[in-house]
């Protein structure tokens, strides 16, 4: 038909994606998880604060995220920012984790203390948080940081060996304010 009106995919806006608002709401609604995500990666408040602000910013541009996925893009948007801010590098030397380290066994309900946390090295810090934290595979952190997955490994062995030596890292039961995340479930 001649006269007929079409309506295209581009005329409607599209709920299947997040919007400004749906990201501001987002971290208005997780801004303790945000921000702590941002001060553990970064061990500083103000870059801390930086990284979080920069993130809101970054994840509310015009971009094509779906909704559901919000959530991560904000995480890995802040996470990319604190990267930016702190540049931490593997260590230039090869570190080969001890095996008993990394095949250890961490138990249901343990948690770390945020302070042995932020007392790791920087690369170590990141692949923790990254890795282990939030769940990261070994070749996302790997991409993200710069690094080799091998890398990525001896991070991780090294940081659990510094985090399960420490006196006061290793708590199991019931989550109190002075720990920061459950390892496991």
């Amino acid at each position: 038909m001649i006269g007929s009106r079409r309506t295209s995919v581009e005329d409607k806006p599209s709920t299947k994606y997040a919007t400004t608002a749906d990201f501001c709401a987002l971290f208005a609604r997780h801004v303790d998880e945000l921000y702590q995500l941002s001060f553990l990666l970064t061990a500083d408040h103000q870059k801390a604060e930086e990284c979080f602000v920069t993130g809101l910013a970054d994840s509310a541009k015009d971009n094509h995220v779906f909704k559901e996925w919000a959530r991560s893009w904000a995480k890995r948007t802040i996470i990319q920012n604190a990267i930016r801010r702190v540049r931490p590098h593997a260590p230039s030397f090869p570190l080969a984790p001890s095996p008993s380290v990394v095949a250890l066994p961490i138990e249901q309900g343990s948690h770390f203390e945020a302070d042995v946390v932020l007392a790791l090295e920087d690369f170590e810090r990141f692949v923790f948080v990254m890795s282990v934290l939030e769940h990261f595979s070994e070749h996302e952190c790997s991409l993200l940081l710069g690094c080799s997955p091998r890398q990525v490994r001896e991070a991780q062995g090294r940081a659990f060996g510094r985090l399960l030596n420490s006196p006061i890292s290793v708590r199991s039961g019931n989550a109190t304010s002075e720990t920061i995340h459950e390892l496991v479930g």
